[in-house]
């Protein structure tokens, strides 16, 4: 019996006859040879179709088939030096499973609205599967990093009746007659874990009400936020790079194929797993942004062009230290040095990708605390579990989150944010 395999597999079978579960992504004929660009969801490869090997109703079924048709096909996998993928498929037979007719994402150039408007069948392109791969490693390798550095996973809730960084940029929803929201962050439901566990991290989606169309904004996007127990943000920091060059290196050593459908140079990544990062502080940054021209002062939050032009002075990720309170949201502890200003840190992006983890230490005492809710125009009762880990055993703690969809962005090189994530503009389809 023929084995049924995957295209990712076909190295295990060289000059062997198997069966492939596979669609149609495009194709080409040269007189008596039909050419079929194949894929089956683990990798792409070519089907060569030769009039003389095959029944002429195999032959006319190859020449005839759409784009995006399903089939079997079977054959005999041979190598091919031509190709990045290394192997190609000597068709011998092909069975149709599912037609498909008038495929609206032809071979042709789209843009970025057409081919979001239909995301679910975008997805199927090489440059999709190839983000997507390298999602799904960089999820993997989240988690083998934090079980590795003793971390505890842990998941927050996605209702919420009370908010990080105010309620100003909240989803909000009726929870039985009362004011719910979907989470913007589960940065304060870590820091109880870490108060009980130690080290804990969560990863799951974040939502933050914003309309806005920039390549740096998403509504919904996933976040990794760790919170560790009698940790300062000096430890803080080391933990965050050797993250960010744990992923990249992951991506390296497991994502050569999709690298290359995106035209990833690898050797540009190399670069960002040399530790230590750089660091500059706040007021360092103002003053190269004002020795640049731009027209920035101290207390001003930075943007896109900001954090371009400071990630453009490093050929690494670079820590942007210590930001004003003004700007930073209520939980942060207070710069010991400079009350004015919080002891946090955001990580940039090189190529001016930005901001892709932003974190602190965090404000351990219970009078100081409360103040910064109240200042922040919060609602104290909405807040008294939070405080409560200030009143039992408080002790120095550090967290930072990540921002998956930024860091996919960075790392392929990608011209929109909205290509991070599998389904940014599915909400588009609901009907009320």
């Amino acid at each position: 019996m023929t084995e049924k395999i995957r295209i990712i597999d076909a190295k295990e079978h060289v000059n062997e006859e198997v069966k492939i579960g596979a669609w149609l992504t495009d194709k080409r004929s040269s007189g008596k040879i039909a050419f079929l660009q194949l894929r089956d969801g683990s990798a792409y490869f070519q089907g060569v179709v030769s009039k003389a090997d095959v029944s002429d109703e195999v032959f006319k079924l190859a020449k005839e088939l759409r784009q995006e048709s399903s089939m079997w096909i079977t054959g005999v996998i041979h190598q091919d030096s031509r190709s990045h993928f290394g192997y190609e498929i000597e068709i011998h037979d092909i069975e149709v499973v599912g037609d498909s007719e008038d495929y609206p994402i032809t071979p042709k150039e789209h843009g970025i609205e057409f081919l979001l408007d239909h995301r679910h069948l975008w997805l199927r392109s090489k440059r999709q599967f190839a983000i997507q791969q390298i999602r799904n490693e960089m999820i993997r390798a989240t988690f083998e990093f934090f079980n590795n550095e003793g971390f505890i996973k842990m998941d927050p809730p996605i209702l919420t009746d009370s908010a990080p960084e105010g309620t100003t940029e909240l989803f909000e929803t009726d929870y039985f007659d009362k004011k719910a929201y979907l989470s913007q962050s589960g940065q304060l439901y870590a820091e109880a874990g870490a108060m009980a566990y130690g080290k804990v991290f969560t990863c799951g989606p974040v939502f933050r009400a914003e309309k806005s169309k920039t390549r740096r904004h998403l509504t919904e996007f996933w976040m990794i936020e760790p919170e560790m127990a009698f940790c300062h943000q000096e430890e803080s920091l080391k933990v965050q790079e050797r993250y960010v060059a744990y992923l990249v290196q992951a991506v390296l050593d497991n994502c050569t194929y999709p690298l290359h459908l995106l035209g990833r140079d690898p050797e540009v990544l190399k670069q960002y797993t040399k530790l230590p990062y750089p660091r500059i502080s706040y007021k360092k940054a103002i003053e190269m942004l004002q020795d640049a021209g731009m027209n920035v002062k101290y207390g001003d939050d930075f943007g896109s062009p900001e954090e371009t032009y400071l990630s453009d002075q490093f050929d690494q990720p670079v820590f942007v230290l210590n930001y004003p309170k003004n700007i930073k949201p209520f939980y942060m502890l207070t710069d010991p040095e400079d009350p004015q200003q919080y002891v946090c840190a955001d990580m940039l992006a090189p190529e001016g990708y930005g901001e892709i983890i932003g974190g602190s230490e965090r404000e351990t005492d219970y009078d100081t605390l409360k103040a910064a809710i109240e200042k922040a125009g919060l609602d104290l009762d909405e807040y008294e579990w939070y405080l409560d880990l200030r009143k039992y055993g408080s002790v120095p703690h550090s967290g930072f989150g990540l921002g998956l969809e930024r860091a996919i962005t960075w790392i392929c090189k990608l011209d929109h944010l909205r290509e991070a994530i599998p389904f940014p503009r599915m909400i588009n389809r609901l009907k009320p």
